[in-house]
């Protein structure tokens, strides 16, 4: 999976186009967490993300940019599940948008998490620079 392009699609999207995008951007925040990225690896095949790291990346790229409001912000571009993740994924690789490897599967996308339990029940505001004294 590699680098996303302004290009035309022929067909009517499945999703907003703020998905697509957002998933791209999970992609690159996945590569720089697990640091493979393009400074830390020699060949392309280790910069490889898998479905379910992936997945884990955006679940931590919307709890930074969004908050609480994780959740309601994906639903509202028609991602309600990891399964989403991975169709919108096959369709930047249809376009010629993302690369995958021969063992990537859409179905590596399945049930990676919960929705609801992931981005609402599992979310933690930190406090901990809130509480700190200035003496």
């Amino acid at each position: 999976m590699a680098s996303l392009t302004e290009r035309p699609t022929r067909t009517k999207p499945r999703y907003h186009r703020n998905a697509y995008h957002f998933v791209f951007t999970a992609l690159q925040h996945a590569q720089e967490k697990l640091q493979r990225t393009a400074a830390h690896v020699v060949e392309e095949e280790e910069a490889h993300i898998s479905g379910p790291e992936l997945c884990l990346g955006l679940r931590e790229l919307s709890h930074d940019k969004f908050g609480l409001l994780a959740k309601t912000v994906l639903e509202q571009w028609g991602i309600r599940s990891t399964d989403d993740v991975g169709r919108i994924v096959f369709e930047l690789i249809e376009r010629g948008e993302m690369r995958k490897t021969d063992r990537d599967r859409l179905s590596d996308f399945a049930d990676v998490f919960d929705f609801e339990h992931a981005l609402v029940d599992d979310y933690r505001i930190d406090t901990s620079h809130a509480f700190r004294g200035s003496a």
